[in-house]
């Protein structure tokens, strides 16, 4: 059918969100992910021991092989049911899972940097196995009306750009062909992390904090993060505190 101006729209009030939420181990991911409207986790390592007694979750068994979240997210696809919300825990262990099994595949190769004859051709294979989960799980926020959380661990890299000098900044631990997958096409990026302050002089200076955590959502140089809510400063977290999202999440 060929497209006109007949079909031109308006925005209009909440849609689904699709976001990646990422953070060090023990900062909140999962908690916050489950304050989400009817969760159901897809999980590919065992880390929703802080969501034992909450009948708002309901969570697939975890999986062994990529095929098995493929599978859990075709039959969210086909299936009724009344759940709100997808959240995938984590894209970091997905990752590993990928390569593992793209290296088990190859009798000649020992790693990843080895699979589909080396230069790279491993990791080429893992991104567009990310690919096609973002796209399975992306189209359940069109098809379902479901909200998508992506969960994934922090680590640090470095940016080397030729303008300016190198810095490091907070990103996702994923290969930097597959990371893209789940920052680029998204509704936000956003890290959990602790609220921390230095003290003391020179090389003598130790972080310092209270417990008390904040997100990071908004750009800025020191982390891959980014959201389309008009959001400019770190929110507020606590675990009995609610959905600092609540306002932008599709009910």
């Amino acid at each position: 059918m060929a497209i006109d101006l007949s079909q031109l729209s308006k925005p209009t009030g909440q849609r689904p969100v699709i976001m990646t939420l990422f953070g060090e181990g023990g900062m909140g991911k999962t908690t916050l992910a489950a304050m989400f409207p009817k969760p159901v986790f897809i999980r590919t390592e065992d880390g929703t021991a802080s969501l034992q007694g909450n009948e708002n979750v309901s969570m697939f068994p975890v999986a062994q092989t990529v095929q098995d979240v493929l599978d859990a997210i075709e039959a969210l696809a086909t299936q009724e049911h009344d759940h709100k919300t997808l959240v995938l825990d984590s894209i970091t262990q997905l990752a590993t899972m990928i390569e593992s099994e793209i290296v088990a595949a190859d009798p000649k190769a020992k790693s990843i940097n080895q699979a589909g004859g080396g230069y790279g051709a491993g990791y080429g294979t893992a991104s567009e196995m990310h690919r096609q989960v973002r796209d399975w799980a992306g189209s359940l926020a069109y098809e379902k009306n479901m909200n998508i959380v992506f969960i994934g661990h922090a680590d640090t890299e470095t940016m080397d750009l030729p303008d300016m000098d190198s810095y490091n900044r907070y990103s996702v631990r994923l290969h930097k062909k597959s990371i893209s997958h789940y920052t680029d096409n998204v509704d936000a990026v956003c890290m959990i992390r602790l609220v921390t302050h230095t003290r003391g002089d020179g090389d003598k200076k130790r972080a310092i904090s209270t417990g008390a955590r904040e997100i990071i959502c908004h750009p800025q140089a020191a982390s891959v993060t980014k959201n389309r809510f008009a959001i400019d400063a770190p929110l507020a977290f606590t675990f009995d505190g609610g959905n600092p999202f609540e306002q932008f999440v599709a009910k």
